[in-house]
């Protein structure tokens, strides 16, 4: 007699079990591991709040063959060891078909070297870097969707080669990041005819920039070119400001102009350029920003606004979705890494995305924007 109840809790388990089965057939779960806290949460939260937006969108028309996608997130806090501990704890706990939306250099280096996507040949669309270290690559299973770096510094360094600018001094994370930037601005400098007069660094997660700001002002560039994350340029623009350093400054598009002018105020961060690799939230004439901001007013996303970082997730889920659209039903990871890398010149409204076996690096759109006086955006 005491075997019944052993049977029938058995059984229990097993309905429990198919149906825990039945609910994961339709949904697909994309995890993101990226910074929530310190220093670059908001790089974090803008990714994933752009990333849920057009989740919130798919799933609202029906979502992907039927399958709802599910966005689940860990923070890193911007550390590489945090980074690669939960990756692997999603990957078990939340068993994703994709990750989306990895924030830093040396963050994606250290998910690379421990082998946390071969391990469980899981793709990963969109990364918070541009460094040759990730691009140049070609990782299998990463997918990045904006412009490299050395493209972005390209860009600068040509603008002010046509302007006359020939003495330029560089800010950077003494980091994976800053360095492998460093190297490329170095040599566009160089090509470009130019001299590098001065170089400051800075320790990662911190703004202690004191010391780049003293080197770079005894240097008296006409420009500085600024490898840095959102505080950090912040607070060495205020500094060198007050320090009379009146050389003109310009920083990647890992910075956020918004957060900047938060942080110091109009007045100062006025005159700041910064590279974009989306178009402008307020370019309503871009099929993309068009959909991004009648998107928002429909699902009213709290806490945030549309800015080049938010359109910039929005934009890496709208290619991961369209992968999933190609793969078909119930794909597996590997169907889906596959199709990924299938893509070629796909529009996702006036962003041509295109991935080859060769290159994973799927965007060349770079622009150049300037902060005027009332701490907007202006091209």
């Amino acid at each position: 007699m005491p075997i019944q109840p052993t049977l029938s809790r058995a059984m229990g388990a097993l309905l429990l079990a198919a149906a825990a089965i039945a609910a994961q057939a339709g949904e697909i779960v994309v995890a993101q591991v990226a910074p929530f806290s310190g220093p670059l949460a908001p790089t974090g939260s803008y990714l994933r709040a752009g990333a849920q937006l057009h989740f919130d969108a798919v799933n609202a028309a029906g979502g992907i063959h039927g399958a709802r996608i599910r966005l689940a997130v860990k923070d890193d806090g911007y550390k590489s060891e945090e980074t690669v501990r939960l990756a692997r704890e999603m990957l078990g706990s939340e068993q994703p078909l994709a990750f989306i939306g990895f924030v830093g250099t040396g963050n994606v280096e250290a998910i690379i070297k421990e082998k946390v996507l071969d391990e469980a040949g899981v793709p990963l669309v969109t990364v918070r870097t541009g460094a040759s270290s990730v691009t140049a690559r070609a990782h299998p299973l990463i997918f990045v969707t904006r412009a490299s770096y050395a493209e972005e510094v390209g860009k600068i360094v040509t603008q002010y080669a046509l302007t006359g600018f020939k003495r330029l001094a560089v800010l950077y994370q003494d980091d994976a990041f800053g360095l492998d930037v460093l190297a490329s601005t170095e040599k566009a400098i160089a090509q470009a005819g130019g001299q590098l007069v001065a170089k400051g660094a800075y320790e990662k997660n911190t703004t202690q920039v004191e010391a780049a700001v003293k080197a770079i002002q005894a240097a008296d560039p006409q420009a500085v070119i600024m490898i840095s994350n959102t505080a950090a340029s912040a607070e060495f623009l205020k500094q060198s400001r007050e320090a009379g350093n009146m050389a003109q400054y310009v920083t990647l598009s890992v910075t956020d102009a918004g957060q900047v002018v938060k942080r110091i105020g109009a007045e100062k961060a006025q005159g700041l350029a910064l590279t974009q690799v989306v178009p402008d939230p307020n370019a309503r004439a871009v099929p993309l920003v068009r959909e991004v901001q009648e998107n928002f007013r429909k699902f009213a996303p709290k806490d945030v606004e549309v800015n080049h970082t938010f359109i910039e997730g929005y934009l890496g889920a709208k290619v991961l979705t369209e992968a999933l659209r190609r793969a078909g039903p119930n794909p597996t990871r590997k169907k889906l890494r596959d199709t990924l890398e299938s893509i070629r010149d796909y529009d996702t409204g006036g962003v041509f995305i295109g991935f080859s076996p060769g290159s994973h690096v799927g965007s060349r759109y770079v622009d150049i924007t300037i902060i005027n006086r009332e701490g907007k955006l202006i091209r």
